[in-house]
């Protein structure tokens, strides 16, 4: 009888001991995830608005009207983007470049591309200075080397974003990300500034990362400026309010500066469907399933002021969906291109491709003359 006893309290103690690991566990769970929740909101910070951004000075020369000159826009995609890269963002399944071999080597290679065309002017988008995903590379002291050993030019960063370590995916986290935009001039730049687009400011402003745009100054030679806005807008589903809230921030600044008289150059990676039409262009039957995809919304366009897309050698997409690697199924658009100002004239428009080898973006190249009059 006392051996039943026995058994029947051990059993009893046992069940007691799994209750209490199974609440330790639970409540080690939560301890965790509010830390990190914490974490994640204390360490919260926008970069500040209005912010003179140092111009790296390699070159003292002015712009002339009336002389065609050569843009580009570029997203690097943080350098992890080979042509069989999947983005776990994008319903792929990759967190981080392959390796900081890989990620050396796709920046200096979309560099080298842009390089190719010999531009007076280059700007490039998601730029890594000290990214968990692109295993710390200072990317930007890569693109400023290679463009040192071609020629002289002048450069600018703007860090678009920072965000706190972000602990997904579980077994390979995305991880801290620091990412700006860079633009490199033939001209001197004699000054540039880093504004603040407007972002989610309630709990989504966690998962909305900073953006902004620069802009940046190059005088002529007579007595204008030509005013250069680098800018990489908001992306993954950001309501349409938002997303028209940021262009028409920028538009307002664009807008002032042609009042004064001087030319405006927009470029870079609106996260829009550029030409309107891109998506059933490229994906006929198959653009509903990607709805983060919205037509640019030309109506914030102000007067004296268009859209460079009047391709001289056919309709090219500018970026690919990385849900699965690079093929002829994938989803392809336009989200990259230049805005000017009516006394800049673009003579030549092209988005080049290059097959997504390096990034998931293809650049975008100019030519343009600044009007005489």
């Amino acid at each position: 009888m006392s051996d039943k006893k026995d058994k029947h309290e051990d059993a009893k103690t046992k069940k007691i001991k799994w209750w209490k690991i199974l609440l330790f566990i639970v409540l080690a769970v939560i301890i965790i995830a509010g830390s990190y929740v914490a974490y994640v909101f204390l360490t919260y910070s926008r970069i500040e608005d209005n912010q003179d951004l140092a111009v790296r000075n390699k070159t003292d020369l002015t712009a002339e009207p009336g002389v065609e000159y050569t843009a580009v826009s570029y997203n690097l995609g943080f350098g992890a983007y080979t042509a069989d890269f999947t983005f776990f963002m994008d319903g792929g399944k990759e967190s981080r470049a392959r390796s900081e071999e890989s990620v050396k080597n796709c920046i200096s290679k979309t560099s080298k591309f842009a390089l190719s065309y010999e531009p007076d002017l280059v700007l490039f988008q998601e730029i890594d200075t000290d990214s968990t995903r692109s295993f710390h590379v200072d990317e930007r002291e890569i693109l400023y080397s290679l463009f040192d050993e071609e020629g002289a030019y002048d450069s600018v960063f703007a860090e678009n974003y920072h965000s706190a370590y972000l602990m997904y995916p579980l077994l390979k986290p995305h991880g801290a990300s620091n990412s700006g935009l860079v633009t490199e001039s033939r001209f001197d730049i004699s000054s540039s500034l880093r504004r603040s687009l407007p972002i989610a400011t309630d709990f989504n402003k966690i998962l909305d990362l900073d953006r902004c745009y620069s802009i940046s100054r190059i005088p002529v030679s007579n007595g204008k400026e030509l005013v250069i806005i680098n800018t990489h807008l908001s992306a993954y589903g950001t309501d349409a309010d938002q997303g028209n809230e940021q262009l028409e921030m920028i538009f307002a600044d664009m807008k002032a500066e042609y009042d004064k008289g001087n030319y405006v150059i927009c470029g870079g990676d609106y996260n829009h469907d550029f030409t309107g039409n891109s998506r059933e262009y490229f994906n006929p039957g198959n653009g509903d399933s990607f709805s983060w995809c919205q037509p640019f919304p030309d109506a914030v366009i102000p007067e004296g002021f268009s859209k460079c897309t009047d391709y001289d050698e056919g309709m090219v997409p500018s970026t690919r969906n990385t849900d699965i690697p690079y093929s002829e199924e994938s989803f392809t658009v336009t989200l990259d291109g230049f805005i000017v100002s009516d006394n800049v004239t673009c003579t030549y428009v092209q988005n080049i491709d290059a097959g997504f080898e390096y990034t998931d973006h293809n650049p975008v190249v100019m030519k343009f003359i600044l009007d005489e009059k």
